[in-house]
């Protein structure tokens, strides 16, 4: 036995096997966790979905069948022979996609100003608009009611587009990407001469890419599902949203088929469900990247 092996201390295997006797516990009871919590989440969604593949006679049969057979696809296409699904759909799209890109445009434009340039009162300006946040919808969905009166917006999607282009959070998240990114890339851009407009356009918008999808995929999310404006400003069926539409398959005192109602539910959760999966790389990327810097 030489010197360096009579310095070297002897490795302790108890510990070692105490040691992985204790992460391999903790992995199992962590899985465990995660699957009951798993559990619990998308078990309202396969009851839904397994409803909707079901005859309304065996929605409510006991004990409950989670596996519908033989399947009755024929539901998802009573939906649209019930009430004008492809209106209401098409209502949706118009909606949420405007509504995607307007807070695109207009929080990327107003996080730029809060974070590269300088004016009066600009913190208080930037506190305001934070201080939004804190107010429910609710809360000021009359005097918005109002001003979309007196704009003869009632009854019309615009009434829907317009009044959410504007977003506070969006506003915050891009600021703090834009906060992030080194001021030599500016710099460098304007020893070259390009413009501010340049500069945000070919330079710091693309570095902001990741904010960019957060707000899309959430904006997507909000606007797709929304249920409560529709409901205040749009009266006409042909004007209603897939959401607001969707009641109307319940039918009076919702006397109506609940497979049917199921089936429009899912149709309503397809598109939600794809954009996340899409974007979700995105959303974890930028979500890592720091939407709390600055």
């Amino acid at each position: 036995m030489n010197a360096t092996q009579l310095a070297r201390p002897a490795r302790n295997t108890s510990v070692d096997w105490g040691q992985r006797i204790r992460h391999r516990f903790w992995f199992w009871v962590s899985l465990i966790v995660v699957f009951l919590f798993s559990v619990i989440v998308l078990a309202p969604i396969i009851w839904t979905l397994s409803t909707s593949l079901r005859q309304p006679i065996g929605s409510f049969s006991v004990p409950p069948q989670w596996i519908p057979i033989p399947p009755d696809f024929s539901n998802y296409a009573d939906v649209f022979r019930t009430v004008p699904g492809g209106q209401y759909v098409l209502n949706s799209v118009i909606v949420t996609f405007s509504t995607v890109a307007g807070q695109l445009v207009t929080a990327s434009l107003a996080g730029y100003a809060f974070a590269r340039f300088q004016f009066p009162f600009k913190n208080l300006l930037f506190w305001l608009i934070l201080a939004t946040l804190m107010i429910p919808g609710q809360a000021t969905i009359v005097p918005v009611f109002v001003l979309i009166s007196k704009l003869g917006l009632n009854d019309k999607l615009m009434s829907l587009i317009l009044p959410s282009w504007a977003t506070a959070f969006g506003t915050f998240l891009l600021r703090q990407y834009f906060m992030g990114i080194s001021n030599e890339y500016e710099e460098a851009a304007l020893m070259d001469g390009a413009s501010q407009w340049r500069i945000f356009r070919s330079v710091y918008l693309p570095l902001v890419a990741p904010g960019l999808a957060i707000l899309a995929i959430l904006s997507f999310n909000g606007t797709w599902n929304e249920f409560f404006r529709p409901l205040i400003f749009l009266t006409s069926p042909s004007n209603f949203t897939l959401p607001l539409g969707l009641v109307n398959l319940a039918g009076y005192m919702g006397t109506g088929s609940i497979s049917i109602v199921l089936a429009g539910v899912m149709l309503s959760l397809f598109p939600v469900l794809v954009i996340f999966l899409l974007g979700q790389r995105y959303l974890i990327e930028g979500i890592a990247m720091g939407g709390l810097k600055g």
